[in-house]
């Protein structure tokens, strides 16, 4: 592999000497050190304002220890964008290959067996640390022994050892020397794009720092409150004469009595204790602005407020997990691409080679879907009856039922599940006497059956036709005619059977075959013309009658 050119995909040339030492490593001196200057100590508006300038214009250090400082000083900002970063880090990932073809499905496997590792989660939860400053990098330290390259780990970098270019779009090593550009294959770069436009101006700590700042003067302030709170007024009066002195010592003796609860000063001065009481709205207004600036960073870090505030209507719940999940999909998708650029394609060339025409595996990040099962066996157990083939093993891996052993005890279908076509032959039975009993009604016209249409044959009739065929059993025959002879009961048919019902019903009289009965059954349902909730309630109305026809009740 050594003697292959190789080039990523910026295409930048692949120095393998280059990928077997650590390059952004911190150091004790130089300009990669681990500890910042902890720039929120003493925030003002317009320092931060200065911050932000500065971070445009590519001196980002202070902004980004801002960021870092942030996760650490306002819980709520915390709480909320840990919850982003790890609903993607903790997402299934899957290994998609490029096709069928031995060399790709290989490639494919090399790219599994990496994902295997423990430490995978938490090295994809550094990589959305970009959410938050704008750009994330990891180094990937390569283990190169026996002619295999496998990343041993990827080590987080603070975003402070790189710097933009002037453009502000290529990342570059800060050294002793000066800037320098990042080895190809060396590093996963990410890049979070919460909003167009520069990344350094794309992570959502610029946005929220305001919040922050603003937040914390509230809190602040209500500390100081607190402190007094409930705590009478101590005024001290001196005479005209007092001196400087006597001043001095009468405010250091009111200040003490806050803290020590007793004081001295000399006979010719007064001390009174007045006593207060704090009422109206006021009280609540530092509050009500920390939460107002709370619900501010939910709605920039998780589009919504539904997920971190009570009192949410279910409604507007399940709008605001949507809003959410839609957030998920975006990071999930913009973290596949990174990896699949800056890691895919790199542990494929170095041990496979470069790949024809730049087919490789692509992972994916993506929750999994939920399937309606209630659904799913409504349906199935509907368009079965009609000839619908469904596998047991397909049902019972979408169900999550195992394979029963052959000395199990089984659950069946008890006795009295009516209507079930070839069930139980007394079922079929009881059917065909019930719909025999049925036509008669409407061809005898009685009470609330209708009259049957004139020129419509009798079921002597018919049955002098179809009995024409010698090889038809007498039973097959029965129902034929009573069938045939509700078909042609026109609107008296519909309500004998139900409005579903009667369209399978006029199916079946242009088909030939089963399976083309079948065919027109489902082209019918996947046109939205044949309801299968109203079809279901159709055949459980026909059970009901077979079953009361069997006990000899109609």
């Amino acid at each position: 592999m050594d003697s292959l050119l190789l080039f990523d995909a910026y295409g930048r040339y692949v120095d393998l000497d280059a990928l077997r030492s650590e390059k952004s490593a911190p150091t004790i001196t130089g300009v990669r050190q681990p500890l910042g200057d902890h720039p929120a100590r003493g925030l003002t508006p317009r320092r931060l304002g200065q911050l932000l300038i500065e971070a445009e214009q590519g001196i980002a250090d202070s902004y980004l220890e801002l960021a870092e400082e942030m996760e650490e000083k306002d819980l709520h900002y915390a709480a909320v964008l840990s919850a982003r970063k790890r609903a993607v880090s903790g997402l299934p990932i899957t290994v998609e290959s490029a096709s069928s073809q031995l060399d790709d499905l290989r490639a494919a496997e090399i790219v599994e067996d990496f994902l295997t590792r423990d430490e995978l989660r938490e090295e994809l939860f550094h990589i959305m640390d970009a959410v938050g400053k704008g750009y994330s990098v990891l180094e990937i330290i390569w283990e190169t022994e026996a002619d295999v390259w496998m990343p041993r780990r990827l080590a987080y970098r603070n975003p402070t050892f790189f710097e933009f270019d002037r453009l502000g779009e290529e990342l570059l090593l800060r050294t002793s020397e000066g800037p320098e550009r990042l080895d190809a294959y060396k590093y996963i770069i990410h890049k979070s794009t919460a909003k167009s436009g520069l990344a350094i101006r794309g992570g959502l700590a610029r946005a929220a720092a305001w919040g922050y700042i603003f937040k914390n003067y509230t809190l602040k302030a209500w500390q100081m409150f607190l402190e007094v709170f409930g705590l009478p007024l101590r005024l001290g009066k001196y005479g005209q004469g007092a001196s400087d002195k006597d001043k001095a010592t009468l405010l250091r003796a009111v200040r003490d009595v806050a803290s020590d609860a007793a004081a001295i000063i000399p006979d010719n001065m007064t001390m009174e204790f007045v006593s207060g009481t704090a009422s109206g709205e006021g009280t609540n207004s530092f509050f009500t602005n920390a939460e107002y600036w709370d619900k501010q960073i939910s709605k920039l870090v998780l589009g919504q407020t539904g997920t971190t505030d009570t009192g949410q209507y279910v409604g507007t719940s399940e709008a605001h997990q949507a809003t959410q999940f839609d957030i998920e999909v975006s990071d999930a998708v913009q973290l596949a691409a990174t990896l699949n650029r800056d890691l895919v394609r790199a542990l494929v060339d170095l041990n496979l080679g470069p790949r024809p025409g730049r087919l490789y595996p692509k992972i994916r990040l993506a929750r999994e879907k939920r399937e309606d099962l209630t659904a799913l066996v409504s349906q199935v157990c509907q368009l079965v009856p009609f000839g619908l083939r469904v596998e047991e093993a397909t049902m019972r891996d979408k169900l999550g039922l195992p394979e029963p052993a052959e000395d199990e005890r089984l659950l069946t279908a008890p006795a009295a599940q009516m209507g079930m076509p070839g069930a139980y032959p007394e079922m079929a039975s009881a059917g065909r006497v019930t719909r025999q009993k049925e036509a008669a009604n409407i061809s005898a016209g009685r009470p609330g059956d209708g009259p049957r249409p004139a020129g419509s044959p009798s079921p002597e009739q018919r049955a002098g036709v179809t009995g024409a065929s010698e090889a038809q059993p007498e039973e097959n025959r029965s129902t034929i005619e009573t069938d045939m002879e509700a078909r042609e009961a026109g609107s008296n048919y519909e309500s004998l059977v139900g409005a579903a019902m009667a369209k399978i019903y006029e199916l079946a009289e242009n088909c030939q075959s089963h399976d083309e009965l079948k065919a027109a059954v489902l082209a019918l349902v996947a046109k939205g013309g044949l309801n299968l909730d109203e079809l279901g309630n159709d055949l459980a109305a026909k059970m009901f009658k077979s079953s009361l026809g069997g006990a000899g009740i109609l």
